[in-house]
């Protein structure tokens, strides 16, 4: 017969489950192991407010949203709030020689600020928007990705991570009917945001006239062009402009364009997610740039 105490032996199980769930706990915060389903944060956003953001404040999130935002010198920075751990994985030295204010809080604390479904791993920046940039400030590039009326920043930010993969010099959008600068925007493009201009015009129209006479080549993506895109590129300057998921680009836009354009697609499904559509015409276009 044993002459251990079996109140002992709980006490340390206990004691050791404890340990084990706070590994754990640790890891799942440094992404390195997956959330049970089970665990995930609830994804209604019914008990929460969104906070009122003042029209020069933008809350950033997400370590690679966060970090490329840190290294852009374009960036006014107000201040940094992130968990112990987020910022040993940011990598930035000491807190206190930051020239921003640091404040360490728990993952709870910040899902009360951006919600339940922002997945901010840990960080929040707050800066101050990006200058305003209009049509002079173009890069000396050869490929530009003109929108007309994307309306979700989650398709705006994919975008932009594509325009940056395949050099293309901006992204042109509409002041209306286009997302604004935004957290969801910014982690959406995973730090592209801080490495491509995002210019908005007021008239797309005139803007595409302004790309004309710098001698750009302006090609509207229809799934009804009369020719295959690749079939269309022609010139050592090219535009793409994608419409909006639904409507397409619309009929202004489309009498003022150098040419219409579709994506052919063999199989059996016809259409594709804008963002989709725009990281395969940025490599088809970057394939003849290369030939030009």
């Amino acid at each position: 017969m044993s002459t251990k105490d079996p109140k002992d032996k709980s006490a340390r199980d206990t004691h050791y489950a404890t340990l084990r769930r706070a590994v754990r706990d640790q890891k799942r915060e440094r992404g390195e192991i997956p959330t049970p389903q089970q665990q995930r944060r609830p994804k209604s956003n019914k008990d929460w407010t969104p906070p009122q953001l003042q029209q020069d404040q933008v809350l950033l999130y997400g370590l690679h949203t966060v970090r490329t935002a840190l290294d852009n010198p374009e960036r006014k920075l107000i201040k940094l709030t992130v968990t112990q751990n987020a910022f040993v994985r940011l990598d930035i030295g000491d807190s206190t020689a930051q020239p921003f204010p640091v404040e360490f809080v728990s993952p709870q604390d910040i899902d009360k600020v951006l919600g339940p479904e922002a997945i901010h791993q840990g960080v929040m920046l707050e800066t101050r928007p990006l200058p305003v940039r209009r049509l002079d400030a173009l890069k000396e590039s050869p490929l530009l990705l003109v929108l007309d009326q994307v309306t979700d920043p989650h398709n705006v930010g994919a975008i932009m991570r594509s325009a940056v993969a395949f050099g293309a010099g901006a992204v042109i959008t509409t002041q209306r009917h286009s997302p604004t600068e935004s957290g969801v925007l910014a982690k959406s493009a995973s730090g592209a945001l801080e490495l491509i201009p995002y210019i908005q015009i007021t008239n797309l129209a005139d803007a595409l006239n302004e790309l004309h006479k710098l001698g750009f080549r302006t090609i509207g993506l229809d799934s009804e062009g009369p020719a295959p895109l690749e079939e269309t590129l022609a010139g050592e300057k090219v535009a793409l402009v994608l419409g909006s998921e639904g409507k397409g680009i619309r009929q202004k836009t489309r009498e003022t364009v150098s040419a219409l354009a579709r994506l052919d697609m063999p199989g059996a499904i016809k259409s594709l997610n804008v963002s989709n559509a725009a990281a395969i015409a940025l490599y088809a276009t970057r394939l003849h740039l290369a030939k030009a």
